[in-house]
Order: C-alpha cells, then structure tokens, then sequence
C-alpha cells in the first residue's frame, strides 16, 4: 500500500470544513494557504498545531540571535574592509565567513519573524523556493569555508614554513570556489533533482529530507556525501 494522502481539516469562509483529516483533528497544517499545500508532505499532516506561546518563543529566540548575529558579522566585515593590516589572505576565508553568516540571518530571520506572528507560512510558493535556497546556499558556503579555514590552519601549524604559503590569488579562489560549489547544490532542487518544502512548524522553509522518493533521496545522499 502506498503513503496515505492525509487532509487536514481546513475552515473556509462560512465556518464550514472544506477538508477533512481521516485522524478526526487539527494539524499543524491547517492554517497554511491552500496555493502552499501541494509543496506538503504527507509526514507533517501528523502533528497537532502548536501552542501560539511556541510561536513567541521562536520568535523571540530567532530575533535575539539576528540580532547578535548581523551587528557580529557586520563588525567583522567592517574591520576587515577597513583595516589593510587585517586583509591577509588567510582573512579572506573568515570576511567570506562573515559575510556568508550574515545574509544568513538577514535574509532568513526577518520572514521567519513575520510568519511566526502569523502561525503560518504567508510569503506564497515562490518565496519559500527563494528563502530555502538563500538558506540552503549560505549554510553550504558557510561549511565550505571553515573547511578551507581548517586546511589552511592545518597547513601552516603541521607543515610550517614547509608547507606552500598561501596567497591571496590563491584564498580568493578558493572563497570564489566556496560559493560556486554551493551555487551549483543550492540550484538543483529548482530544476527538479530534491526540492524545497515548508518544514516544522510551517513558518520555514528548507530542503526536503522526508520524503522517500528515489529523487529526494539521491539529491540528498549526493549532497551530503560531497
């Protein structure tokens, strides 16, 4: 038998249900617009909705660390582009680290805040498409880049003055490498290969992990294992 198609009970205009969950209750996904539904997997119908106090909490947690987060991230890149002093190339790695770290939160928190108010996604399908590729690009460049950092520390701490010196040609192509790396993992899932779905508690947006097709699954197995 295959994976049952679960309806959520959903209330139209008229206070009528226009949808019913064979489970006979509320699910996480009822208040989600019904042009965001057909991006749903069938695993989220099993959750009950959550207390709107959750919706707060995440709120207030997710702004607090933007907050941290964007005036840490601006200050590094800052000093970075300020202080010649500081542009070494190894630093290269960490200012694309920041700047990474930064659109991250910028981009990500302030949707995020909006539709925690709302208890739902409210931005439409193009925009969840939109935002879990910024965040699928970000999160993949940003691991890239302590990847090189960590390289580049092992060279110089094991190696010494044995190992090859690093220039900035070198770490700029290699930060370039970083994002284009992620570019190319990032763009998959908008030409078909894994795709992007509302995840959690419907305020979010990422990539698919759940479900069992042979096309999500070997997007994800690919990318996890580059």
């Amino acid at each position: 038998m295959g994976e049952p198609n679960f309806l959520a009970f959903r209330q139209d205009q008229g206070g009528e249900m226009s949808y019913t969950n064979p489970f006979g209750n509320y699910t996480v996904v009822d208040t989600v617009p019904d042009d965001m539904l057909h991006l749903i997997g069938n695993h989220w119908y099993g959750y009950p909705p959550l207390n709107t106090m959750w919706y707060g909490l995440v709120a207030f947690f997710v702004g607090l660390c933007s907050i941290f987060s964007i005036s840490g991230n601006l200050t590094v890149m800052y000093i970075f582009m300020s202080t010649k002093s500081l542009q070494t190339p190894a630093n290269y790695f960490v200012a694309n680290l920041a700047f990474s770290d930064f659109t991250l939160m910028f981009c990500m928190c302030p949707p995020l805040l909006v539709n925690s108010y709302y208890g739902t996604w409210v931005w439409g399908p193009m925009a969840c498409q939109i935002y879990a590729c910024i965040g699928s690009l970000t999160g993949c460049c940003s691991i890239f880049l302590m990847m090189a950092i960590s390289y580049d520390r092992y060279n110089v701490i094991v190696k010494g003055i044995g190992g090859k010196p690093l220039t900035k040609g070198m770490a700029m192509a290699q930060c370039f490498m970083c994002w284009a790396l992620s570019a190319v993992w990032t763009i998959f899932p908008l030409f078909g290969w894994g795709r992007y779905t509302p995840e959690g508690n419907m305020t979010a947006c990422g990539t698919d992990y759940l479900s069992e097709d042979f096309n999500s699954v070997s997007y994800l197995w690919a990318y996890t294992v580059w």
